[in-house]
């Protein structure tokens, strides 16, 4: 009988492409959570496949709604889980610092405990389950160099504040009570269906609207001088896959982290120019935007990845100028098929 896998946050971008990666690479029965009133556009093409539950079905259940949580686990009794649910967006956090901290925190801490419940409750129960934390735990590096995992926490946004709570969460209930957890940070992961609150992708987004000219030739940013790893998120899901299988063979010790990063690195203004190369618009120029700053940046994130590489078998294979190209292109046939976003 194929296992079961539960993916929490599968309407986002990282969630609609681990669910695209299984699909091609297991004969697993995938289970999506969501809650009833989340956009459908990153799983578009998959709800056909979810009305014939062809190995996909959604389960409607709230990170903050305990009761909803613990049917869910209860009901389905998944093998793996990747905890991907979160409000993710670090400039919006300090707009709903308190709904990040519910969500990020007590909404783990929600999932985390339904799992120790019920598997108290009937030892035989026992999943693998991945809680996706971040690198942004890291903030505002004091001591520029490669950050392993060993590194210093310094919050630097209500956002980033919040994954720390996840990450010690992941941890805690790995080592205090046995269960399968190990938690990622992953670096800046973009490509397709990256939401355009994300600096690269709302770059991407303003010159796809400057080209089909609903945008005055002007892209508006935020800070340029943030240096960061860039990969993409196929090559994330990849990762998060082979650590899952790794986990469930034993190769990884409860509460176990992981760094996961890119190889190239840039400053964010190099990418502006790589995405600008990509346009036959000439005229296109940029600048700061005040609203697009944040009060504090992690602006430097640079990791090391060692660790990983000495787990599993892994290292990005798309470039990051193919990560751009590919994510430009997804807001151009947006657009193209009267997908018109937000000028924001």
């Amino acid at each position: 009988m194929p296992k079961k896998f539960l993916i929490t946050g599968f309407t986002g971008q990282v969630g609609s492409q681990l669910v695209d990666f299984l699909l091609k690479n297991t004969d697993f029965e995938l289970i999506g959570m969501m809650r009833w009133q989340e956009p459908l556009n990153n799983i578009s093409h998959l709800i056909e496949r979810i009305n014939r539950k062809d190995r996909l079905s959604i389960f409607y259940a709230d990170l903050n709604d305990h009761p909803s949580i613990y049917r869910m686990i209860d009901l389905i009794r998944p093998d793996f889980i990747s905890h991907l649910a979160a409000q993710s967006y670090p400039r919006t956090s300090f707009d709903i610092p308190i709904e990040t901290l519910q969500t990020n925190i007590i909404g783990t801490a929600n999932l985390l405990e339904v799992i120790k419940q019920i598997r108290n409750k009937e030892t035989s129960y026992d999943p693998v389950i991945h809680v996706c934390s971040s690198s942004e735990v890291y903030g505002k590096v004091k001591k520029k160099g490669h950050l392993n995992e060993d590194s210093t926490f310094h919050g630097s946004s209500p956002y980033s504040i919040s994954k720390i709570g996840a990450d010690f969460l992941g941890r805690y209930y790995g080592e205090a009570f046995n269960l399968k957890t190990f938690v990622t940070r992953m670096g800046t992961h973009s490509g397709p269906r990256r939401s355009d609150v994300f600096f690269e992708s709302t770059v991407a987004k303003q010159i796809a609207l400057i080209e089909f000219n609903y945008q005055d030739p002007i892209i508006k940013i935020g800070n340029l001088d943030s240096i960061r790893t860039f990969q993409d998120v196929r090559d994330a899901v990849d990762a998060y896959y082979k650590l899952i299988i790794a986990a469930d063979n034993g190769l990884i010790k409860p509460g176990d982290v992981f760094n996961i990063a890119g190889k190239e690195a840039f400053n964010l203004r190099e990418i502006v120019e790589i995405l600008l190369s990509f346009s036959e618009r000439k005229d296109i120029t940029y600048k700061c935007d005040q609203n697009r700053l944040r009060p504090i940046d992690a602006d430097y994130q640079m990791y090391d990845n060692t660790k990983i590489s000495s787990t599993i078998d892994w290292e990005p294979t798309i470039t990051v100028k193919q990560m751009l190209l590919d994510l430009l292109n997804h807001w151009r046939n947006q657009i193209k098929n009267g997908n018109i976003p937000l000028n924001r």
